[in-house]
């Protein structure tokens, strides 16, 4: 199993947040391009074909309540960052988004489950 951590989605890239475009829109390239270069950085592989099983592990930064729907959307830029770094289409990925301990910062834990 190849996995690889990645920074917490600041909170312009929640479903709830009301933030302008213009800053939604750079947390989000800010996010992809991070996620682009520590998936390169890890040296992470997809198989060829097929749907490609990925594992997300969320730690908050604060202990309360997440919304699970919101804590996958809110990993969008994250898993377009991970599909450049693959040079695949994400509509291959097929996520599961699960909520640990929280860590101070928050961070997210990427795991590519092998078929």
């Amino acid at each position: 199993m190849q996995s690889v951590r990645l920074p917490w989605p600041p909170k312009e890239l929640s479903p709830n947040s009301r933030a302008h475009w213009r800053r939604r829109h750079a947390a989000s390239k800010s996010m992809r391009r991070t996620a682009h270069i520590l998936c390169l950085e890890a040296k992470l592989r997809a198989h060829a074909d097929g749907d490609i099983v990925l594992r997300l592990t969320l730690h908050p930064p604060v202990k309360r309540e997440h919304d699970r729907d919101n804590g996958l959307a809110r990993c969008k830029a994250l898993l377009d960052g991970v599909a450049d770094a693959l040079r695949v289409n994400d509509k291959r990925f097929r996520p599961t988004a699960d909520f640990a301990e929280p860590v101070e910062g928050g961070c997210v834990v990427l795991e590519i489950v092998e078929p």
